[in-house]
């Protein structure tokens, strides 16, 4: 099984998010990530789905989706093709005794803190989701309090733009 980021670009109408999800829950698939925002164009939202399958039953999926009323274009992002991120807040045990070690990691991995307790520091980190992974093993030993994790946005590498050929750009 492979690992495939879609991006697709649907109407931004109720319910959409539903059934596309329900599409793949219909088939057994688990959706890895799944992150939803809007477009440059205000009556179009762009959904972002991370889900590991194998090509053929995800080639059936994208057929599907593409017969749904709401959706507009579904394309899949290469991981070399596109630039892709995440987002992380994470707070972690940072008391005085070991408050400047979690500073170094933070700026490791250029990430930084957007609140400092006497007991705790909250990251803010962007990146891939190797990136995040690493940052979080190496903060593991100073004690993961709570952590809130985006899915993972994707856009393509270029001047190209998944919105241009949509006849709405």
């Amino acid at each position: 099984m492979e690992r495939h980021t879609l991006s697709v670009l649907v109407e931004d109408k109720p319910g959409v998010l539903a059934r596309v999800s329900g599409l793949f829950s219909r088939r057994g698939f688990n959706i890895e990530s799944l992150a939803v925002g809007p477009t440059e164009h205000s009556e179009i939202s762009r959904m972002t789905i991370v889900v590991t399958v194998d090509d053929l039953p995800l080639e059936q999926v994208t057929k599907q989706l593409n017969k749904l009323v709401h959706v507009i274009k579904i394309v899949e992002l290469d991981a070399n093709a596109s630039v892709q991120r995440q987002l992380l807040l994470v707070k972690v045990r940072a008391d005085a005794t070991v408050r400047s070690q979690v500073l170094e990691v933070i700026e490791l991995f250029r990430a930084r803190a957007v609140d400092v307790t006497p007991e705790a520091v909250t990251i803010e980190a962007t990146g891939t989701v190797e990136k995040i992974g690493a940052l979080l093993r190496n903060l593991e030993p100073f004690g993961i309090r709570e952590m809130v994790q985006s899915g993972t946005i994707a856009v393509g590498r270029g001047p190209r733009s998944i919105t241009a050929t949509t006849g709405r750009a």
